[in-house]
């Protein structure tokens, strides 16, 4: 008797596997026309975007989502002192539109989590839905008296704690403390010498 074959299913491109791996210097401009994409080219006036100008992401803090060699996704974490409590800043994260169906965000929250809990993190904040960021375990509860640099919606600032207290208390405004990028030197063109 021989043993019941199983069906053959063709793999559509839907479901292709993705990766996630850390942010490499080759995926910033990719990077930045996915988050041109998904928030609009004026997504550098939101006030979540004050934490992050000038800074570098967390070490080890910037993950992409790859999908046949494509980058799909993206998150990044950013230090900073929330109302005195060093924590950390989650945002942006961003899928491609045409991969919002594969698990892409879930996957990249759950591992950007996983690092930072792993590096000895306390606590992570962001500015976000409520109802999408629950089932990671955010909540409003630890951020009534913390203040972003601009507007912002109360209800959206969501935290979620490592060590338990470490936004206990917590107030005042939530401000960058990550390490600066270096200036960017500008190239002048060499002056002509007169003869």
């Amino acid at each position: 008797m021989t043993a019941p074959r199983k069906p053959q299913i063709a793999l559509t491109s839907k479901a292709a596997p993705f990766v996630i791996r850390a942010e490499r210097a080759a995926d910033v401009a990719t990077r930045e026309a996915l988050l041109d994409a998904c928030f609009g080219e004026t997504r550098h006036g939101r006030t979540c975007q004050r934490l992050r100008d000038g800074r570098a992401p967390a070490a080890g803090l910037a993950l992409s989502a790859m999908r046949e060699g494509k980058l799909v996704g993206t998150v990044r974490l950013w230090h900073v002192s929330a109302g005195g409590r060093p924590a950390l800043v989650l945002g942006p994260l961003a899928v491609d539109p045409a991969c919002r169906e594969l698990g892409i965000g879930a996957a990249l929250m759950q591992q950007a989590l996983a690092a930072a809990r792993a590096r000895g993190h306390d606590a992570v904040i962001l500015l976000g839905d409520a109802p999408y960021y629950a089932r990671f375990g955010f909540t409003a509860e630890k951020t009534p008296e913390l203040w972003l640099p601009g507007p912002f919606e109360r209800d959206r600032l969501l935290a979620i704690e490592f060590t338990e207290g470490a936004l206990e208390g917590a107030a005042g405004m939530i401000v960058p403390t990550g390490a600066a990028l270096p200036k960017r030197r500008s190239v002048r063109a060499p002056e002509a010498h007169a003869a």
